[in-house]
């Protein structure tokens, strides 16, 4: 009983870890590194490079010697019969046919067995070597490919982080609120307990209390909503806990000073680079075709031993070798390499205007996030200004509320002009942050 009693408990402790393990909180850092980590775009790029190493391996075979074994046993159930000229049943010596001739003849033996060794080895392909330099590059892409996924993947992740740390900077503002304003009540029921207010004083706050938990109760509603659609970027558990531990502050980093003003740099595009390296692929296409003109260089031998009997016990064995170059010369083709070339430039000069699209969309995007970053900061220094007069005014109007010469209404009116201003504030905020990270996806960052 004991010893079960200690497997249970440790069973217990187990899961209770694997528990806290599973339901855990993440930086955005964090969040982005578990999306590459466990996304199925990122493991099928990753199967697409080795695939690619694979067809390097694949197209450098054709220029290593090849050798091949054949071995074939037959035995001839009955011999084929060959019908003989009829010449071949006249006597040399009178002239005469030989009325015992028999023109039905069978020529072979029962058993036959081969062996054969053969090789070769291409020893000239312009088209080989082009090829052979294809492939190497193609690696290069797919790792391009590779890391456009991992950026898109990355961006993703932003844009679906954000809104939680933004409900979070709520719900933290409206906890600060809920607590100044049951100070305030427990403050304002002791003056109406002595007589200096009224009751409809104390109604305010308690409706004004209520409201702010109706809101973070629907804040709450929120941040589970805003929290599925994370864990669905990130490839994470629906079923799972999680949260998210980065704030505002934390994440309002200010750009360099290069970001805002600073040349376009194409290159730091990830998409950029796929499109630079599908323009070299197509360059070296248009090579291929071309050296498909060129003539083809074979070099083959082989060696190969030959058995041949009626019977097991009286066969005879015999061997062969041989060695010699074939020559391959294209001469005529109908047109067919012409036309594959002229498609080829098509598919570069196509894959050339992709690019000077892409160079285009790149300025405008760069541009337009640069332009509302500064307006987004501008926003954020006017929203903080209003903060503070508003919680000015919020201060006074207690002051004057505590010495008897304000109204209720007044601070009530102050605080829904806090509140609002807080909110405002938030938003700018959120504005902001979402600027500075378009602003990282236009120029690359």
């Amino acid at each position: 009983m004991r010893h079960l009693l200690t497997i249970a408990l440790v069973l217990y402790i187990g899961l209770s870890f694997t528990q806290a393990q599973d339901d855990r909180s993440y930086s955005l850092q964090e969040a982005i590194d578990y999306a590459i980590n466990n996304s199925p775009d990122v493991r099928q790029a990753q199967i697409d490079i080795a695939d690619a190493e694979q067809r390097v391996i694949e197209m450098r075979s054709i220029g290593i010697p090849q050798a091949k074994f054949t071995s074939d046993y037959t035995h001839w159930i009955k011999l084929p019969i060959t019908i003989l000229p009829e010449e071949f049943g006249i006597d040399p010596m009178t002239g005469m046919p030989n009325p015992n001739f028999n023109n039905e003849v069978a020529f072979g033996v029962k058993n036959n067995f081969g062996a054969n060794l053969e090789v070769s080895s291409l020893l000239f392909d312009g088209s080989y070597f082009t090829g052979l330099k294809a492939a190497k590059f193609y690696i290069n892409q797919v790792n391009q490919q590779l890391k456009s996924k991992q950026d898109e993947i990355k961006n993703n992740v932003r844009d679906a982080y954000l809104p939680a740390i933004v409900i979070n900077e709520n719900q933290k503002i409206l906890d600060k609120n809920i607590t100044n304003l049951e100070k305030m009540l427990f403050e304002t029921k002791e003056l109406y307990k002595a007589g200096f207010v009224e009751q409809l004083d104390i109604d305010r706050l308690e409706l004004s209390i209520a409201n702010l938990k109706a809101e973070k109760e629907s804040l709450d509603h929120q941040k589970d909503l805003v929290l599925n659609y994370l864990k669905f970027q990130m490839g994470y558990p629906q079923e799972q806990a999680i949260d998210v531990t980065d704030d505002l502050k934390t994440l309002l980093t200010i750009p360099e000073q290069e970001d805002l003003e600073g040349p376009v740099d194409y290159n730091s595009r990830s998409e950029y680079a796929v499109v630079q390296s599908g323009i070299t692929l197509n360059e070296l296409n248009i090579q291929r075709y071309k050296d498909g003109y060129l003539p083809q260089l074979v070099a083959f031998g082989s060696y190969g031993v030959n058995w041949q009997g009626d019977t097991f016990k009286d066969g005879t064995w015999n061997d062969n070798a041989l060695i010699g170059l074939q020559l391959n010369v294209p001469i005529f083709d109908g047109f067919q390499k012409k036309a594959q070339i002229e498609r080829a430039r098509l598919q570069l000069e196509s894959v050339k205007n992709r690019k000077k699209i892409l160079e285009n969309a790149i300025e405008l995007q760069v541009a337009n996030a640069r332009v509302a970053y500064k307006n987004a900061l501008q926003r954020v220094d006017d929203r903080k200004k209003n903060v503070e007069l508003a919680q000015k005014i919020y201060d006074t109007t207690q002051i004057k509320y505590k010495e008897g010469v304000g109204s209720s209404l007044e601070i009530n009116q102050a605080e829904q002009g806090l509140y609002q201003a807080q909110a405002n504030l938030i938003n700018a905020q959120y504005e902001l942050l979402v600027a500075k990270l378009d602003l990282d996806k236009a120029i690359g960052n």
